[in-house]
């Protein structure tokens, strides 16, 4: 029975990896999840200084998720290099470091020093806002989607993985931009922007108004971005979105993920990711399936 799977040349040894910013560096979950049973660790953002968040409260449970503006807090690259990588390095497990930055050249710069790290890859995430372009996400204007992938892949010696946001009017736009200027491997869904009201306070559960909003309400509305992107470009496909379990993952891969992230299941189950790849094992065994490559997108 073959589990892996292959993304712009990295072979995992399975398709489940863990979603940026619910797993920290993989240091914190290393007591309840064996890391080598994952396909990959992808840690939390870094940028290429330490960054401090939003102010508190800044997570906020729903009644099928959770809301979180957390800001991208992280100690900064160099801290990250000389500290998280050497620890993941311990593992027999893929290394996909997540890229943040509020301009162009701070991405960049955190890639440049990415560039000779023992690392396999790099998602870069494009729902930061853009500060020089008046505070709209990167990866709201297709134009700025283009435009920074193709300046991070100058600076890239590792295949780049581009993390959309879901909150445009047209996915397919964005994976098509993100294509068109050199994208290796595209990673959707991020979180949908939300809201929650306290009534008894009558003011905002978050200090920042709004989060982003993610966990099992997500997963419908992940799933058919995943389906729609995957038959608008060419590239291997991450899917997340609400994944709690090998049901969830399978129905990603069926609409056409190569690969699969959990992210805010973490919370509440922290083995839902080990548990995740047995059970897309005994999925296939139970089914017959020889190779999981042969479920990838079969849903027409």
């Amino acid at each position: 029975m073959n589990t892996k799977v292959n993304l712009a040349g990295v072979e995992l040894k399975n398709p489940v990896m863990t979603a940026s910013g619910t797993f920290g560096s993989g240091a914190e979950y290393s007591e309840f999840v064996d890391l080598s049973r994952l396909g990959a660790v992808v840690t939390k953002g870094v940028a290429s200084v330490p960054w401090p968040g939003n102010p508190t409260p800044r997570i906020a449970e729903t009644s099928c998720g959770m809301l979180n503006a957390i800001g991208l807090q992280n100690p900064g690259i160099d801290v990250f290099c000389r500290r998280d990588i050497p620890f993941l390095k311990k593992y027999d497990t893929k290394i996909i470091v997540n890229v943040c930055g509020k301009s162009t050249e701070e991405y960049c710069e955190v890639v440049e020093r990415l560039a000779d790290e023992e690392v396999d890859m790099l998602e870069i995430n494009i729902s930061c806002p853009n500060v020089k372009e008046g505070g709209i996400a990167f990866g709201q204007d297709p134009k700025a989607v283009e435009a920074i992938t193709r300046e991070v892949k100058k600076y890239a010696k590792q295949p780049i993985i581009m993390k959309l946001s879901p909150n445009v009017t047209d996915i397919t736009e964005m994976a098509r931009a993100a294509q068109a200027g050199g994208a290796d491997v595209l990673s959707l869904i991020n979180t949908l922007t939300g809201m929650k009201i306290d009534i008894n306070k009558r003011t905002f559960a978050l200090a920042n108004k709004t989060g982003g909003m993610s966990g099992p309400c997500l997963k419908p509305v992940a799933v058919r971005m995943v389906y729609q992107v995957s038959r608008a470009v060419k590239l291997p496909i991450i899917g997340m979105g609400g994944i709690c379990n090998a049901e969830d993952a399978l129905e990603f891969i069926l609409a056409g993920a190569t690969a699969v992230s959990i992210g805010t299941a973490n919370f509440t189950n922290p083995y839902a990711t080990v548990e995740t790849v047995q059970g897309i094992e005994d999925y296939m065994k139970k089914n017959k399936i020889e190779d999981i490559q042969s479920l990838i997108g079969v849903v027409e």
